[in-house]
């Protein structure tokens, strides 16, 4: 039989970027700050590999991901901040307190009754001045705009059903245009704001999260383009002379072939 390497733990993990913050160069000029950009890259990755459904690579992809907590918590230690186990002792906490369905003997039902639980437990517990309060500034507009829905709709603040959000949509939409029309350029922005925010409430009201929706959206684009590049062999020249009808026709037979 084949000997199978044993796996390494946790406790591996931590020992191992313990010794790349003492001997390696690069490892241990890192700061909080430094490490920014690889968090949110290693984030995206992981959200890509899932659209992708490459499910054999997504545990690599999560290691990734680890590595930046561990990293984070590492550089926090040798400031006597805190260390990963704090890290761990937090969520651990966190999560007993807002399941008291599960950890204790309060009656929730339903998702949408652990959802507001969480929410307003989060307030009272954190010392929130806001139910909106808790949500990153620095998050994609998209996802903070379905988090501030979400949270208001805890309250009541929502839509009975799906046909009045629809009907706002196309309210917006329509004050989009006659603003267009008036060549008015903050109300323009006010009103695409507004635009894109219905649009994000109704892909909430139906369980579609709009950023997932418009990333997807993103990658389809990018493959139609593509194919239409493949038609002219990536000669840009080419493709700038061609007529907007060619193009469309490229464009057409993408979407086609994807069905």
């Amino acid at each position: 039989m084949e000997n199978k390497q044993p796996k390494y733990s946790m406790d591996d993990l931590l020992q191992i970027m313990r010794r790349l913050r003492k001997e390696c160069p690069w490892d241990a000029k890192q700061t909080h700050e430094s490490l920014r950009q690889f968090l949110l890259e290693e984030t995206y990755e992981v959200l890509e590999t899932i659209d992708q459904q490459q499910w054999s690579k997504l545990a690599e992809e999560l290691g990734d991901l680890l590595l930046q907590i561990v990293f984070h918590s590492e550089i926090a230690a040798e400031k006597r901040r805190f260390d990963f186990n704090d890290v761990v002792d937090h969520i651990s906490k966190k999560l007993i307190t807002r399941h008291p369905h599960v950890f204790g003997n309060k009656a929730l039902n339903n998702a949408l009754q652990v959802q507001e639980n969480w929410e307003h437990t989060k307030v009272k517990n954190e010392g929130r001045d806001s139910l909106l309060s808790g949500v990153p500034k620095a998050a994609p507009a998209l996802l903070q705009a379905q988090r501030l829905q979400e949270k208001a709709a805890t309250v009541g603040f929502d839509w009975p059903e799906v046909e009045p959000v629809l009907d706002k949509v196309i309210e917006e939409l329509n004050e989009l245009r006659e603003e267009i029309k008036n060549r008015h350029l903050q109300k323009i922005e006010d009103e695409l704001g507004d635009v894109l925010f219905a649009l994000v409430n109704l892909g909430r009201f139906i369980n579609i999260t709009a950023e997932d929706a418009l990333r997807k959206t993103n990658q389809k684009f990018v493959r139609r383009f593509q194919h239409i590049e493949q038609q002219y062999n990536g000669d840009l020249r080419a493709m700038k002379k061609a007529t907007l009808k060619e193009l469309d026709r490229y464009w057409e037979q993408a979407k086609e072939n994807e069905k």
